[in-house]
């Protein structure tokens, strides 16, 4: 079973080898068919150093500390 896969964009770079990255997501209202936006916040493993505004995709890993079970792919 492949792993999951999310693209989203860096908002924070503070901490050590650790960026947060904000995923946009497109859900519909059941009754009436009205679509929104909602995101949430992953905290992704990295190495390299990313800049705040930054495409990335981030793969799920396993447990690297108490919240971090993401890690970034590539840039995009």
């Amino acid at each position: 079973m492949p792993k999951r896969q999310l693209t989203g964009t860096i908002i924070s770079n503070k901490m050590a080898k650790t960026v947060v990255v904000k995923v946009e997501k497109l859900k519909e209202y059941p009754r009436y068919k009205k679509r929104y936006k909602f995101s949430k916040k992953y905290k992704a493993h990295t190495d390299q150093k990313h800049q705040v505004g930054d495409k990335v995709i981030i793969e799920e890993c396993r447990p690297i500390s108490k919240e971090k079970r993401w890690r970034v792919i590539r840039k995009i």
